[in-house]
């Protein structure tokens, strides 16, 4: 067995026990299915211009807090830190700024942390990549001016007892190219999800969520995927005030988990101008019709609304699908990447995915997916919805970064740069 489906069978092997009593990496076993349409409103009546999407539109957020990620409240009014700042960062490259969110404008109320990268020799206001970060702000790069992150942390190199260490600094950095992105001419800002929701059975408490009083037996109690969605937002909402950054140019994205998170936030927020979802799998870019790799069943009770894990085995009375949560992003761009031995993630059902989103970026205009099927690995294809097969596995690589900057020159890239 040779290409995808022997690195899918090849990744059967190394994969947990007890993830592969849940996940299906046999494309025989899929079944048939048959997807919602999103052009199809709640009253039956088929949407045919872009006045009757933006009432479908509002349908399906509706459709996707209720049963999905659970439905977040509104920002309070929110106070902004400049706690430090370095007009000669990484060596004359980058302009740094760590800044400090009061979610509610106050020292002693809950608060996130923002590292933030310019290019140095920009001259004028900068595209900025958003995303969050798995093990705190010092971990995306090796920067020693970086503050270290005081909450809890999940196991990794230089984490001991769940608290990062001065030897986390950059070990995540092959994830986050730094330099490169600011060579390319982008800013980059990033933010723990553990300083709104710690990524770990069992933290709710720990989270920002009792300070809102919302209630976790509420059937659509807002999950952990839309706490970090909504992080997102609230980083947005900084930038904006940030002369530096080009507010209309803003590019949401995330890998893994975060991906969810990241289509979520650009699902919900139109200000994104971008939206980049990296191996996000089911829950994600990946359709849960298919039941193929990933299940409802083997997912974290955390990440989502109560109501979610009561479609476990019942995918198909959901009534939504991944196609529609990617189409919710139209008519601005979106990039959905996937890698050929991550099967958990799986592939295919990310592709069909942003497949089933095209009809609703066509309707209005902007193009589509320009691909009649699944493409070979390691070949980009940057039409409107984006989307590329990275060879190897479920990872963040200097690879992938190199096409989202590609999708984003195309795209965001004003003339004359």
């Amino acid at each position: 067995m040779t290409g995808f489906a022997g690195a899918v069978s090849a990744m059967a092997c190394a994969v947990p026990a007890a993830a592969q009593l849940d996940g299906n990496s046999d494309e025989a076993k899929v079944g048939d299915y048959r997807l919602p349409d999103p052009l199809i409103a709640a009253d039956g009546r088929r949407v045919l211009n872009a006045q009757d999407w933006r009432k479908r539109r509002t349908e399906l957020i509706g459709l996707f807090e209720a049963n999905i990620y659970g439905a977040a409240p509104r920002p309070l009014r929110q106070r902004y830190v400049i706690d430090e700042q370095d007009r000669a960062a990484l060596n004359g490259l980058a302009i740094r700024r760590q800044v400090t969110i009061l979610l509610d404008g106050r020292r002693d109320g809950p608060q996130m942390r923002v590292l933030l990268y310019l290019p140095a020799r920009a001259r004028g206001p900068v595209p900025v990549f958003v995303g969050p970060n798995f093990h705190g702000n010092q971990a995306i790069h090796s920067d020693p001016a970086t503050y270290i992150t005081p909450g809890w942390v999940t196991p990794a190199t230089g984490i001991r007892k769940g608290s990062a260490t001065l030897h986390s600094r950059g070990i995540d950095a092959s994830e986050w190219p730094v330099e490169a992105i600011l060579r390319a001419g982008y800013g980059v800002a990033t933010y723990f999800t553990g300083d709104l929701y710690p990524d770990g059975d069992n933290k709710v408490a720990e989270s920002i969520q009792p300070f809102f009083r919302t209630s976790p037996s509420d059937p659509q109690h807002w999950g952990a995927i839309a706490t970090w969605a909504w992080g997102l937002s609230r980083v947005y909402d900084y930038l904006a005030t940030d002369r530096a950054v080009d507010a209309r140019r803003v590019i949401v994205f995330g890998h893994s988990r975060y991906g969810k998170a990241a289509l979520w936030a650009g699902a919900r927020d139109e200000r994104f101008a971008m939206v980049i979802s990296n191996n996000s799998g089911e829950g994600g870019a990946a359709l849960y019709r298919r039941n193929f790799g990933e299940t409802i069943r083997a997912m974290n009770n955390y990440w989502f609304a109560p109501r979610f894990k009561t479609f476990a085995e019942r995918e198909s009375e959901l009534p939504i699908d991944a196609h529609m949560l990617i189409a919710l992003a139209a008519p601005r761009p979106i990039y959905i990447a996937s890698a050929t031995a991550d099967w958990w993630a799986d592939p295919k059902g990310e592709f069909l995915a942003a497949k089933g989103a095209d009809p609703v970026y066509r309707l209005l205009g902007a193009g589509g997916l320009d691909l009649p099927a699944m493409p070979p690995p390691d070949q980009p294809v940057l039409s409107r919805i984006g989307y590329h097969l990275r060879t190897g596995p479920h990872a963040l690589t200097e690879s992938d970064w190199s096409h989202f900057i590609a999708f984003a020159d195309r795209w965001l890239k004003p003339a004359g740069r």
